[in-house]
């Protein structure tokens, strides 16, 4: 259930910039634990593994205890959610479109939608995106996609009269980090559940000034970045390492981005942005964005793994931070110890030598240990070798990194042991993708609800009919022109294709054992060109070859028949033509979906592909 609405009177914009900033931090300090953990995971990721929360909600580092003590940092971390990343980037899913029914209507609308994200797909950069979407929720457990409508983007239209370019607008997707957004509880367990939201991000005030046509003035904005530590090393030596702390960032300004949910006192919703004591706009939500054509918040959230009852995701990092600890705690008194059997520990009579000069120079080979006369001579004390504990710990704690995070060895390191079957070798890296399927499916369905969004913008604001060039299987371009009445996105089911985790090592493999089996061979044990082509292209040599190879020339010259066909444009059959491949191709496009919708536009679209395939039959016949 939502929130309930505040009931807020506001009676001057001044009251309401106020109220909004009072809003904002609010926000702030309700968020500020989950921030700090944030900030705690990402500097245990870059190998700040010596900084802790304090009572205030801050970062903290500490010092050593003595000047002798090792503090070495041993990052497990970052190579862990390396591989975790790797592993999702084989499985980030495609967004893609399917009719709800069997219905030439919806067939139209599915197919005109998959190309439409296939090509913002691409001209969005969305694979980059979601990598980087992927890496903030694996960090901090949580990250936005904010999706936009720019009315300055694509093509220019027309001019108006005052000689300024009309443009025909774009979406666009941005990715935002955590730190940007402020629901209105942290209680609510998803974006709908919110009845307000604010996205806050500091802009130069230059930018400030082209996009709401406002000055306001510069000040220092606290922003994250790296600096150097050198609180690390060990006896005789220091050590430097990079950490996340706040620096300046100067000439730029706030501006927040308060999103309010439909409600009895307003129907569209409500969007209010103020920047310093200034109020740059106060409205109706702009986008159609929502269930059944209602407005709502421009943002889809991905996470990485599930908190139950909390707006925010959580990240594998915070789980494997106290085993972080333990091994470099481990690993510290370790060589501290070997410290001590390979340099020694003196004992001396008090007043025996001269101890400063002892400390200062140590024990160097072939020094002259002078001792007062009577007393007893220095010497060194017994240690006993390193105790098993340490190695058993060691190994102990390595496994609860694997346990703990889901990342194996073969993951990790790519190795394994050689006793190890190919069977069990493939257990284990099944294994592996179900210990991330959770975080494919939260990838999956960010996704979706990405590409709904997407298609929405477009189905309120493009009015004016669009060209849209895709390139088809066959090497041909294919142009369809387009509008937002075409679009019909209530009724459409978006899935995500993915690859569920199989590398194309895997698929190869799988082919090999089939032909092995003989299970890709005709009656008389051999297999086509074509299938040896696309064969081929699996193994990364189809492109050369595909170009060459005659019949599967034949195969895409009959495709571009059949384009020409539906189109209406002339095709003559040649005696270059291999008729049987053409007319195979011509009755297997016939049996099609696409030749019987079609054929329902044009009825004599039949009677042209028959009287074709007779051309090719009668050729044939001749020869």
């Amino acid at each position: 259930m939502k929130p309930k609405q505040k009931n807020i009177v506001v009676q001057t914009k001044e009251d309401l910039v106020e109220e909004v900033k009072k809003d904002f931090y609010d926000r702030q300090q309700q968020r500020k634990n989950f921030e700090a953990i944030w900030k705690l995971n990402n500097n245990f990721l870059i190998g700040n593994q010596y900084s802790c929360i304090n009572t205030l909600s801050d970062i903290e580092e500490y010092d050593k205890q003595y000047f002798w003590q090792q503090r070495e940092v041993f990052n497990h971390i970052a190579p862990i959610v390396e591989a975790r990343i790797s592993k999702l980037a084989t499985v980030r899913p495609q967004m893609s479109v399917v009719p709800s029914s069997g219905q030439e209507e919806d067939l139209k609308v599915a197919k005109l939608s998959r190309d439409i994200i296939k090509s913002v797909y691409e001209k969005l950069s969305l694979k980059e995106k979601i990598a980087k979407a992927t890496q903030w929720s694996e960090i901090t457990g949580t990250c936005f996609y904010k999706i936009v409508w720019n009315s300055k983007a694509g093509k220019a239209v027309y001019v108006d009269q005052n000689k300024n370019k009309v443009y025909e607008g774009e979406v666009e997707v941005s990715v935002v980090p955590p730190y940007e957004i402020f629901p209105e509880s942290s209680g609510c367990e998803d974006i709908d559940s919110c009845f307000s939201i604010i996205h806050a991000k500091a802009y130069n005030t230059r930018d400030i000034k082209t996009i709401w046509g406002v000055d306001v003035i510069g000040e220092d904005i606290d922003t994250m970045s790296l600096s150097s530590v050198n609180n690390l090393g060990g006896l005789g030596y220091r050590a430097g390492i990079n950490k996340i702390e706040n620096q300046i960032k100067k000439n730029h300004a706030i501006v927040i981005e308060r999103y309010e949910a439909v409600s009895q006192e307003h129907p569209n919703g409500r969007l209010t942005i103020v920047c310093q004591d200034k109020l740059l706009f106060d409205g109706d939500l702009p986008y159609l964005n929502a269930f059944n054509g209602s407005r709502g918040f421009p943002f889809v959230k991905q996470v990485s793994l599930e908190n139950p009852g909390c707006f925010w995701g959580s990240s594998i990092i915070e789980r494997i931070i106290p085993v972080q600890r333990a091994y470099n705690a481990v690993k510290n008194r370790k060589h501290e110890y070997l410290n001590r059997l390979s340099m020694g520990v003196l004992t001396v009579e008090d007043g025996s030598v001269d101890t400063e000069s002892l400390q200062e120079e140590g024990l160097s080979p072939g020094k002259v240990l002078v001792y007062r006369q009577g007393s007893n001579a220095p010497k060194m004390m017994q240690n006993e070798s390193l105790p098993l504990d340490y190695e058993k710990e060691e190994e102990k704690l390595l496994k609860e990194f694997s346990e703990i995070s889901g990342v194996s060895n073969i993951m990790l390191t790519s190795s394994w042991s050689n006793s190890l079957s190919g069977t069990a070798l493939e257990l284990m890296v099944e294994q592996d993708s179900a210990r991330l399927s959770n975080t494919v499916e939260k990838i999956k369905t960010a996704t979706n609800a990405l590409a709904k969004q997407i298609l929405k913008l477009y189905k309120q604001f493009a009015i004016t009919p669009r060209l849209l060039k895709l390139s088809s299987n066959n090497g041909q371009s294919e142009v369809i022109y387009w509008k937002n009445s075409d679009l019909g996105c209530e009724e459409l089911v978006f899935t995500s294709e993915t690859e569920n985790g199989e590398s194309v090592f895997a698929k190869r493999e799988q082919i090999l054992k089939l032909l092995q089996a003989g299970l890709l061979c005709d009656q008389n044990g051999k297999f086509s060109n074509s299938l040896r082509v696309k064969i081929l292209e699996l193994f990364g040599l189809g492109v050369w070859e595909g170009n060459t190879d005659e019949d599967v020339l034949q195969k895409n010259y009959a495709d571009t028949e059949n384009f020409n066909l539906i189109n209406n444009i002339p095709v003559e059959v040649l005696e270059i033509d291999n008729n049987d491949i053409h007319i195979s191709r011509h009755i297997s496009f016939m049996l099609d979906k696409e030749y019987q919708s079609a054929k329902k536009q044009n009825p004599n679209l039949q009677e042209k592909f028959l009287k074709h395939i007779r051309e090719h039959k009668k050729l044939l016949n001749n020869n």
